[in-house]
């Protein structure tokens, strides 16, 4: 036997030299620990109850029908909701239209005949007259206008005549008395000289030249206008 003593390693420098030992005593005791916490919390609420939901406010619903006016002319109103008062910034713009109220036609524009007669047409002149030519040659002519009274009492009359121009030579009524008469400004005119007879009848015949044609501008008697032209 040698006379040396062998020295035997104590625990704590085997752990010393070994560093894995060290870890998993560590990893071992947090493992335990956190068990241990888990346990510990699983029966508490660690979090606050969520807060209830916000309250909503219904809106009171809108008619979809209008109305019907009444009376012509009338506009008819937008239905009005009776579920409440309706609170502003909530409730929904209605988009119901009024309807457009008819116009009434202005007054004196009615289409109503009027309730009076029509007018009566002018009455006949008393006295008419037909203009004719009896006669034409070279420089003049002989015309007549005929004169009827279609009145019922004896009336006189006034023939008037337009030539733009030419002359007159005579004028005469055949089978009565004469008249008066004259030529101005290329007017003839002639007045009776005795009132003709209720139905009678005469002839104005005049004799004129140079006037270029044979029918005159115009012919009346007592204003209305001779018949013939």
């Amino acid at each position: 036997m040698s006379g040396t003593r062998r020295v035997r390693p104590s625990p704590g420098a085997a752990i010393a030299s070994s560093p894995w030992i060290i870890i998993s005593i560590g990893v071992i005791v947090m493992v335990v620990l956190l068990v241990v916490a888990l346990g510990s919390v699983r029966g508490r609420r660690t979090f606050a109850e969520s807060p209830p939901p916000a309250p909503t406010m219904s809106l009171p619903e809108l008619s979809a029908t209008i109305p019907a006016a009444t009376t012509p002319g009338e506009v008819a109103r937008p239905p009005t909701s009776a579920a409440g008062p309706v609170v502003p910034g909530l409730s929904p713009r209605s988009t119901v239209l009024p309807a457009r109220p008819t116009p009434s036609p202005p007054a004196g524009t009615g289409t109503s005949r009027p309730g009076g007669p029509p007018a009566p047409a002018p009455p006949a002149p008393p006295v008419t007259g037909r203009y004719g030519v009896v006669s034409s040659f070279d420089g003049g002519f002989v015309g007549e206008v005929r004169l009827v009274n279609t009145a019922g009492t004896a009336r006189g009359w006034t023939v008037r005549l337009t030539f733009p121009r030419g002359r007159l030579v005579a004028a005469w009524v055949s089978g009565a008395e004469q008249g008066s008469g004259d030529f101005t400004d290329g007017v003839f005119t002639y007045r009776s000289g005795v009132d003709l007879a209720p139905g009678a009848s005469v002839p104005l015949q005049f004799h004129f030249e140079q006037t270029g044609t044979t029918r005159p501008t115009s012919c009346a008697v007592d204003g209305a206008a001779c018949s013939g032209l």
